[in-house]
């Protein structure tokens, strides 16, 4: 499960080819997304529920209730944390107890980790693959537009393409910022006219998104001007340039993410944050983007500035409710909590031992009794 039909459409694609290279023909594979049509739809779920499919990839279209699946052994959630606390519990439920891979390019601390997903096996991979060079970051005010779009430029006639991130599709009244409609007629304007620049943004109809990509992907498009629709599921080594506007606007995990869409391939790779607002807080914490690559470090910083959310909840922003404690200077104490934990779990799976009996009432006071043992 992905969170958009481009990244639906490229794991397919992915799939499809490694299957053909690995001489792999007994395995069915389909593709589900809200842009197949009603047949295609009805075909699928039918090949789900008798099992003749053996394998899915598909959007939230997967966890909608017509979808049944006649033995599920394996859930795997790409860029998880674009999904809701419930929208990835959804498919992990479906049908007997399936093992639960949950991915992410977006780097969340240890501590935090460990926490969120105590009942999970964490695998970090913190290096870059190989033969790739390290993102050249810059933060900048809105006055250094133009050195960026001779810089931009350069870039294109080198063959390199570029992505442009602004926060809005279109202009909205009370709202200062940069919308991409305006932006890319005016981008167009300030540089030559052979350089092939195009609008993308989730307003668009999920066919013309595709196409769209699809053309960027083939080097028919110099320049994408988009909001974070892009965010995930693109890979186009060429691109080597990523400015975004008013990049106080965006989180700083967000910004990474965005970022992590050049550096995929062998040429240096460039990131321009260009910050609309003067506040200094906020080029303090852009700052934070321009120091440093390290996705763990950003995550870390970004969790001490906006809090991790309702870890215990659905809430999944703002300063966690704890009574004692600090998830900072603690991360030594809420290890040791997680592990014994994890050992009274083990030992006694429904805290029913006289010595329990406190922690369970505390524990049935904190939820309903239904959904306290779905916990256990």
């Amino acid at each position: 499960m992905v969170p958009t039909e481009v990244l639906a459409v490229q794991h397919h694609e992915g799939l499809i080819k490694l299957l053909a290279e690995q001489d792999i023909r007994d395995i069915q594979v389909e593709l589900l997304t809200g842009s197949n049509t009603q047949k295609e739809k009805r075909g699928i779920y039918e090949g789900l529920q008798s099992g003749e499919t053996d394998l899915i990839i598909g959007t939230h279209a997967l966890i909608q209730e017509k979808v049944c699946y006649h033995s599920l052994g394996l859930v795997v959630t790409d860029e998880q944390h674009r999904f809701g606390v419930k929208q990835r519990e959804a498919l992990s439920m479906r049908g007997g107890d399936p093992h639960v891979l949950v991915m992410s390019a977006t780097p969340i601390p240890r501590t935090l980790a460990m926490i969120l997903y105590g009942d999970l096996d964490i695998s970090v991979i913190d290096e870059l693959p190989a033969r790739r060079l390290p993102i050249k970051n810059c933060v900048v005010g809105t006055a250094y537009r133009p050195t960026a779009y001779r810089f931009i430029e350069k870039q294109v006639a080198q063959g390199r393409q570029v992505y442009v991130i602004c926060p809005m599709v279109e202009e909205s009244e009370g709202i200062e910022g940069e919308n991409v409609l305006d932006y890319a007629r005016r981008l167009q304007e300030a540089l030559p006219g052979q350089i092939r620049i195009s609008p993308l943004h989730g307003k668009m109809k999920p066919r013309e998104k595709t196409g769209i990509m699809e053309a960027f992907a083939r080097h028919e498009l110099d320049i994408l001007v988009s909001t974070t629709v892009i965010e995930v599921g693109v890979n186009v080594p060429n691109a080597t340039v990523m400015m975004v506007e008013n990049a106080e606007r965006f989180g700083l995990a967000q910004l990474h993410q965005l970022r992590g869409r050049v550096g995929r391939g062998e040429h240096q790779s460039y990131c321009i944050f260009v910050q609309g607002s003067q506040e200094e807080e906020t080029k303090e914490r852009l700052e934070i983007l321009n120091r440093s690559n390290d996705g763990f470090y950003i995550a870390a910083e970004d969790l001490k500035l906006r809090g991790p959310g309702d870890l215990f909840g659905i809430r999944q922003s703002g300063m966690m409710d704890f009574r004692i404690g600090d998830i900072y200077k603690d991360s030594d104490a809420l290890r040791q909590a997680s592990q014994a934990a994890q050992e009274m779990l083990a030992d006694d799976p429904y805290l029913e031992r006289p010595e329990h009996a406190l922690l369970r009432k505390k524990m049935e006071e904190a939820f309903t009794y239904g959904s306290f043992h779905a916990v256990l």
